[in-house]
């Protein structure tokens, strides 16, 4: 049996017990695809379209509706933005994926020169 998080005299959910974490929880799959997509000022085919692109994964709820987070929100509306300057859906997801990888090349370039500062110091 599944214990309740709820206090039992009002029902509440408290501090710590995980629910009020996914408030801050960027990653928390808390958008229908309706509601992603009125977000975004999007078509649902359109998140379909960052979907089978494979720009986008989606978790599934227990019925197997797609739900989107924050964070994925903030990618589809890059890839909007991008479309809506002209470019393919295709294109805009590989600029997307091209810009992520940037980033991540940039941080590992900033914590390994971190790290040959540290060892100049040192010597």
């Amino acid at each position: 049996m599944q214990q309740s998080n709820t206090h039992p005299s009002d029902g509440l959910t408290r501090p710590g017990d995980g629910a009020t974490d996914r408030l801050d929880d960027d990653h928390y799959p808390a958008y229908s695809m309706g509601r992603a997509a009125e977000i975004l000022g999007v078509t649902p085919a359109f998140l379909r379209g960052l979907d089978a692109g494979e720009l986008l994964t989606p978790q599934r709820s227990p019925g197997g509706h797609r739900r989107y987070s924050r964070h994925q929100l903030r990618i589809a509306a890059r890839v909007r933005e991008l479309v809506d300057n002209g470019n393919t859906l295709e294109a805009a997801c590989r600029i997307v994926t091209l810009e992520d990888q940037l980033a991540d090349a940039h941080r590992t370039n900033t914590a390994l020169q971190s790290a040959l500062d540290d060892r100049a110091r040192e010597a």
